[in-house]
């Protein structure tokens, strides 16, 4: 894929989803923490209907970092893999609270030394709540479209990273993320994509593969 034609993409998906951000509701930085943390292999649906009552609970990082371990994985169970997670959000909390002076960090860094965060999660704390352009958040549709699109060959979300990067501008590295996981979402369906109605099937390398009608 040229840089031409990805920018060609990004102005398409632009149009289309104008003021795509998160679906993830948080007030704050350590809410968005906490959220994005709860949101592996479970939908932004799940995670904000438990987050509703959760964020009342707890409000601060030692909030969550006192909190009996037992009873936050009751409190997140319905998001999956809920011992782990109430694992994580505990330990994180407490580096936040005493490392940190209470404040989410926010520099990429600092936050891949808190447990239960990788590059996604941090690159989407450090442009939803700092407004920083560090990398892009690669989850399950980022990396889906970008194989489809051509933007890379590799399956990596990490060398997936690397290469949206080299191709897209630093300052539309946030905001893509967040297009295509609309995209995603909306129109290019892991299973079947609705290339008929897409507005980048003229664009799109992998449209003959859904509907070959299309690609002549």
């Amino acid at each position: 894929m040229d840089r031409k034609t990805a920018e060609r993409i990004y102005k398409v998906l632009s149009s289309e989803y104008p003021g795509a951000t998160t679906a993830l509701r948080h007030k704050n930085a350590l809410q968005l923490l906490v959220a994005t943390i709860l949101s592996a292999q479970c939908t932004d649906e799940r995670v904000n209907k438990v987050t509703k009552e959760l964020f009342r609970k707890y409000r601060k990082a030692k909030d969550f970092a006192g909190a009996k371990r037992s009873v936050l994985e009751t409190e997140i169970r319905s998001t999956g893999f809920y011992k782990n997670k109430a694992k994580n959000i505990i330990s994180a909390a407490g580096m936040i609270d005493g490392k940190f002076g209470g404040k989410v960090p926010d520099t990429m860094d600092d936050l891949l030394t808190l447990p239960g965060v990788a590059r996604k999660t941090a690159n989407i704390v450090l442009f939803h709540a700092y407004g920083k352009n560090e990398g892009v958040a690669v989850d399950t549709h980022v990396r889906r479209l970008s194989g489809r699109l051509a933007f890379t060959r590799n399956t990596d979300p990490v060398k997936i990273e690397q290469d949206l990067i080299a191709l897209f501008e630093r300052n539309k590295w946030g905001v893509l993320s967040n297009l295509l996981i609309e995209h995603g979402r909306k129109i290019c369906d892991a299973r079947r994509p609705l290339c008929p109605e897409c507005p980048l099937r003229k664009l799109c390398p992998s449209v003959k593969e859904f509907y070959p009608s299309l690609g002549e």
